[in-house]
């Protein structure tokens, strides 16, 4: 089983997708309910982020990502608020 890489919070939602249209293998958003959608699919973003939207921004998610590039991707997002 695959353990949370990160913890997000406070994300801009646009730049967060566009990220995710990038990455190159699964990307897992597990909920505080132990739900565990993969992001990859555009009806699981759909779903998975309307319940954890708050103000345009996401407001707290664990994210589990498959691949190593993909994860620096996301992290440096979140730390740095950059898009690579």
């Amino acid at each position: 089983m695959m353990t949370p890489i990160l913890n997000i919070h406070d994300i801009n939602v646009s730049e967060f997708l566009a990220v995710l249209d990038t990455c190159e293998g699964n990307v897992y958003l597990v909920t505080r309910d132990g739900d565990k959608l993969n992001l990859r699919s555009k009806l699981s973003q759909l779903v998975g982020l309307t319940q954890l939207i708050e103000g345009g921004r996401i407001a707290e998610a664990s994210i589990v990502c498959e691949n190593k590039t993909d994860e620096s991707k996301l992290f440096r997002l979140n730390l740095f608020d950059e898009v690579c």
